[in-house]
């Protein structure tokens, strides 16, 4: 009986495929699954046909629907046939006539190149190509690139390329995996990291085999292919694969992700690391799956996160991951704030906005302490919280590395009586900080007991030490008490903690992601350079620090707008007009996120929207968000969501870097450094939450973030 396998440039396509075509992507599969290979090449209505220009007979087309194709690998043993791409009629012909599928010699699994235009450019390279130990891959050995995969056809074509320009422009053509081992080496990964990162993992994926491959054998590779094709068997799954985009990720985890996600059982707390949209969240979620198989009775686990609306998508994300529903309710997802209010169980109301520094203010004209009320506050928390410092005598002998300012022992007992000052009036007004009650409750818990088996950490660069200790004793110390998840340069908050000193060790058992799965090459890029603060060309000599020490995108799109206004007005008339422009192409609403800085800009951005008859919901908490509508938030809020489309609006001067989150340097210069670089942060994560389309804008002056970057 034949099958319709899925590649993964296909499900890539599904976010903007029309239902109709979707519907007929369903009707074809079963077909395949209904029919004869006789009946099927017989049928009228898919005309799985042959291209009389074809570069590889494997390669054909069948009809989707009215104007629309499908382009096939349709291997000449075995009867599982693969949807590679689905396209308008014209455009599926010229993508179909240009590929060539082979089998690699090392992985075993099936690759597809655009064959054409790789023997187009690579002539035209070869003319203009310096000297051959001049060139990019110049370090690199044949027998080196040919143990990691690199067949005799790209070896040829990437032995002209002189620059990392020029891999650019050839990687879209490249087999999927050889073209990640040659981005890594033009990166400055070694041989040995590039054969441990790239292909090892994707041998782990496939049963160990000591027979020399067959590479003719597209039967055997196609099973072989874990990373690139799903095979589906029941139209339940594929309905999912269809509708809901998150399916995707169940079929297909990459096996560097599989690795981590379903490894049997880790000695200890677990971490893995990686840039925007490596796909951390996905694996935590997976990883959440595994460890739910294997819970005892009256065992749950906690899955826990720094805001409200991750803990929304977190939701979602589970739901569609695990169907049992008894299984998810031994599942606790909130935000570690909140899990910490539930252990202390007190009534007692957290300061809000701007009351902290008038309470500091209020604590210092007790106590007669000269300094300013922000820097009370920072020595609270990153010195007092931070260490868990609980006497005066541990305060005064305590170091203060990060700190900026000085303050000398003598000076200390009065800060510390300050700081009594401010906890015991808050107690007595019947107030408290979230920190402090973070730390209430680990010691509820360090002598009450802890209350899960196993902690699931999401977004985790941004816990402060006193969250830490909160979360050691939520679980016991055993194997696979912690799983964290995090990524150093989305720190949009001023948290900096070595897991060691909180008592969570990960050394043997830290794994880090580079290969991004959600933003264009171009977005990436872009994006980077807002966070290294150099203009995008001055990068292109930097490949680790264009590529965020070699985190990698293997998709490619068109580069981001910019567009300045002279005023607030003009810019929102110019958001409508982008937003408008995206529906147009047929992006559905709730693809489309736009973010700014400030509440004010997300009501009147919302408002404009709403007003021009374009559905728009401001993300607000943990509230579910609507799908049919333009999804409207701060920076903050956007934390760990993802579009195909994002506008980011307000990007002006005196709003990124924004005053007041920045401390004076006056007063503490390395929480200065640090301030400014949680706003490059900030703006870097509400830029790479686009998938497909990414627009900034600002009135007036733009932020000296982007004259930086050279916008």
């Amino acid at each position: 009986m034949p099958h319709l396998a899925f590649d993964i440039g296909f499900c890539a396509q599904l976010g903007k495929l029309q239902g109709t075509v979707k519907q007929g992507v369903f009707d074809a599969w079963e077909k395949f699954e209904r029919l004869t290979l006789d009946q099927l090449f017989k049928d009228p209505g898919l005309k799985l046909e042959s291209l009389k220009r074809a570069r590889d007979p494997h390669i054909r087309t069948i009809r989707v629907d009215q104007g629309t194709r499908g382009v096939v690998l349709a291997p000449d043993s075995g009867d599982t046939y693969v949807l590679l791409r689905v396209m308008p009629h014209d455009k599926a012909i010229d993508w179909a006539i240009k590929q060539k599928a082979s089998i690699n010699a090392v992985t075993r699994a099936v690759e597809i190149r655009d064959i054409a235009m790789l023997d187009e450019l690579t002539p035209a390279y070869e003319r203009i190509a310096p000297a051959p130990d001049q060139r990019l891959f110049a370090h690199v050995s044949d027998g080196d690139l040919s143990a990691l995969g690199i067949d005799g056809t790209t070896l040829l074509q990437a032995r002209v390329l002189t620059d990392l320009e020029q891999l650019e422009v050839f990687a879209p053509y490249f087999p999927q995996d050889q073209r990640e081992v040659l981005e890594y080496l033009a990166a400055g990964f070694g041989v040995e990291e590039v054969w441990r990162d790239v292909v090892s993992v994707s041998l782990a994926s496939a049963p160990a085999e000591d027979a020399p491959v067959d590479t003719t054998d597209f039967a055997t590779a196609i099973q072989r292919t874990r990373t690139r094709i799903a095979l589906v068997t029941a139209s339940e799954e594929l309905r999912d694969i269809l509708d809901k985009p998150f399916a995707a990720w169940r079929v297909f985890l990459h096996p560097s992700q599989h690795k981590v996600a379903y490894r049997a059982s880790y000695s200890g707390p677990a971490q893995v690391t990686g840039g925007p949209g490596t796909g951390k969240t996905v694996v935590a979620l997976h990883r959440v799956r595994h460890l739910l198989r294997y819970l005892r009775d009256g065992e749950r686990i906690l899955l826990t996160t720094y805001t409200n609306a991750l803990v929304a998508a977190l939701r979602a994300g589970l739901a569609a991951l695990v169907e049992d529903e008894s299984l998810r309710d031994r599942v606790d997802i909130m935000t570690v704030d909140a899990f910490a209010a539930r252990v202390v169980s007190t009534s007692r109301r957290p300061l809000r906005g701007g009351e902290e520094e008038a309470r500091w203010v209020q604590a210092a004209k007790a106590t007669g302490f000269t300094g300013t009320p922000q820097f009370l506050g920072q020595e609270y928390k990153h010195v007092v919280l931070a260490q868990n410092l609980r006497t005066l005598d541990a305060y005064k002998e305590c170091e203060r590395r990060g700190r900026g300012s000085a303050l000398p022992t003598s000076a200390r007992e009065l800060a510390w009586r300050t700081i009594e000052e401010f906890t015991g009036r808050l107690t007595v007004d019947g107030l408290r900080t979230y920190l402090g009650t973070c730390a209430e409750a680990a010691d509820l818990l360090e002598y009450g007991g802890a209350r899960y088996r196993h902690v699931v950490v999401d977004e985790a660069q941004d816990l402060h030490p006193a969250q830490w200790r909160l979360l050691r004793t939520a679980a016991p110390v055993s194997p696979d008490d912690l799983f964290i998840a995090g990524d150093p340069h989305q720190r949009i908050y001023d948290s900096k903690v070595s897991l060691k000193a909180v008592g969570i060790r990960v050394a043997g058992r830290s794994t880090k992601m580079r290969r991004n799965y959600r933003s264009t090459h171009e977005i990436l890029s872009w994006s980077t350079a807002l966070l290294v603060g150099r203009p995008f060309e001055q990068l292109a000599d930097d490949a680790r620090n264009e590529t965020l020490l070699g985190y990698r995108s293997s998709l490619h799109g068109s580069g981001p707008e910019a567009y300045g206004a002279d005023t607030e007005d003009a810019e929102l008339d110019a958001l409508v007009q982008r937003v408008r422009g995206w529906l147009d192409s047929g992006i559905a609403p709730g693809e489309i996120g736009v973010s700014a800085r400030f509440n004010k800009n997300c009501d009147h951005a919302a408002e404009r929207l709403r007003a021009a008859g374009v559905p728009a919901i401001r993300l607000r908490g943990d509230a579910p968000s609507d799908g049919e509508a333009v999804q409207v938030g701060t920076m903050h809020s956007f934390k760990g969501l993802e579009y195909r489309c994002v506008a980011v609006i307000g990007v002006s001067d005196g709003a990124l870097p924004y005053a007041r989150a920045v401390t004076p340097a006056d007063v503490d210069r390395l929480q200065h450094e640090t301030d400014l670089l949680a706003e490059r942060c900030l703006l870097f994560v509400a830029c790479t939450r686009a998938r497909d389309g990414l627009y900034v804008s600002w009135s007036g002056q733009p932020s000296e973030f982007l004259v930086e970057a050279g916008v």
